[in-house]
């Protein structure tokens, strides 16, 4: 008897946890919740729009469908959300979602199932929703994506994760660089400390309240930089697309806050909550490297989680490959520094490496301000890719990833919206005038 009742002891120490039921597919997930107003119907053409919400999969959904839908479907993918709780859904922006109304696209935005930095979310709650548009309203001949900054990394692995999904991609100011994003924050602040001579790695506590202000007065960052905080603006510069127009004016603009996205809440030690975690550059290269060695001075660091850091799987901060499924065309401001620039060479570079360069066409934009863009600029945008999709030629583009091209004067006036130069609150008058 005691035999028996230590096998079926040893049984249940050995079985797995029971895992905690999830909540049904029409709630949130544990810990959120949703916030999805009723949307007014928009007009189109004298009539009311169909405007569809609910939840689906743990995610909040808006879908609208024109009175005369072509039958064609874009998919709306938003940025990051911060670490709030509340789930939100967003139409399309930048006038997007009059546009594609008027040309009898119907769209669909999802909050995805969770916030902070999570991709995942993005890829898998954006296609889920595509799935159950098709329940609700019918199966589109055609469906593409658009999204801003976190929903460029979204729309990167999305056409990726499911090949031939969506005809069409246009993703603005976008993380399509992927873990490179957070190497350049890593290296904007180790830099900083090294040529700064004041180490603080991890970030400490009071890192933004007492070391950062010894930093920036180190390198003569509150006024005119000394000679080594110009090697430092030179360094940000090189690392966050090369000399180019308004790099200096950008780093004027953003230089503050760069040196907060180091810090992240104590505890938090999930891909989402603290991609730090895939951060390093041990292998990074600084230019230029004097009047301090910068080369031989930075602390070198490691990812913490290299097996996230590796893997092709889909995580909350996945790798882009470069394998573009469909036409991809993008924007991005020149002077962004929450998302810089680099980020579209680091793609363009991975894009031609894996013999796909035909499907991407980049723009460069002259603004400074994160997801700067006018309904122009983003319009002309979309239908140029539309066209693409329907004809197969490709659409007039900016070279990203030669210097010199780069460095020109005048780069970023081809697509820049003349009429955006004078609009109230712009960064575009930073710029000289194209």
């Amino acid at each position: 008897m005691r035999r028996i009742f230590g096998l079926v002891l040893v049984l249940f120490l050995l079985a797995p946890p029971a895992m905690a039921s999830s909540p049904p597919g029409d709630q949130p997930l544990p810990g959120y919740t949703i916030n999805n107003p009723p949307l007014p119907p928009a007009q189109v053409g004298g009539e009311p729009s169909r405007v569809l919400q609910g939840v689906h999969e743990h995610a909040a959904y808006i879908i609208e469908v024109p009175p005369r839908w072509n039958g064609r479907l874009a998919m709306w993918a938003h940025g990051y959300r911060g670490a709030s709780t509340v789930l939100k859904v967003d139409p399309p922006g930048y006038g997007l979602r009059q546009k594609l109304l008027d040309q009898g696209f119907a769209w669909a935005a999802s909050s995805y199932y969770a916030n902070t930095y999570d991709v995942k979310a993005g890829v898998l709650g954006t296609r889920d929703l595509a799935k159950h548009f098709h329940k609700l309203v019918g199966k589109p001949t055609d469906t593409f994506i658009v999204g801003a900054s976190m929903g460029g990394h979204v729309i990167g692995r999305s056409l990726e994760q499911f090949p031939g999904f969506y005809k069409g991609a246009l993703p603005l100011c976008g993380v399509l660089g992927d873990h490179e994003l957070f190497d350049f924050i890593l290296d904007y602040n180790l830099v900083a400390q090294a040529v700064s001579g004041i180490h603080a790695w991890p970030a400490p506590d009071d890192y933004l309240s007492a070391v950062v202000p010894r930093i920036q007065a180190e390198l003569g960052l509150t006024g005119v930089p000394n000679e080594r905080g110009a090697q430092f603006v030179s360094i940000v510069t090189n690392r966050s697309g090369g000399a180019r127009p308004g790099a200096a004016q950008a780093f004027a603009f953003w230089k503050d806050f760069v040196f907060g996205l180091a810090v992240t809440a104590p505890g938090d030690d999930g891909l989402a909550a603290n991609p730090g975690q895939l951060a390093t550059n041990a292998t990074t290269r600084y230019e230029p490297n004097a009047p301090v060695d910068v080369n031989r001075e930075v602390e070198r660091v490691l990812p913490q989680n290299p097996k996230a850091r590796l893997t092709p799987k889909l995580t909350e901060v996945p790798r882009i490959a470069g394998r573009p499924t469909a036409p991809v065309l993008s924007l991005h401001g020149l002077g962004d520094l929450f998302v810089p620039f680099s980020m579209e060479q680091v793609y363009s570079r991975d894009v031609e490496r894996n013999d796909r360069g035909h499907l991407l066409a980049q723009r460069a934009i002259r603004t400074i301000n994160h997801c700067e863009f006018s309904p122009t600029e983003v319009g002309t945008a979309w239908d140029d890719l539309v066209t693409w999709v329907d004809t197969g030629r490709r659409p007039a583009a900016d070279v990203v990833d030669d210097p010199a091209v780069v460095a020109a004067p005048a780069y970023g006036c081809r697509f820049s919206d003349p009429a955006a130069y004078t609009a109230p609150n712009t960064t575009r008058r930073l710029f000289p005038a194209c």
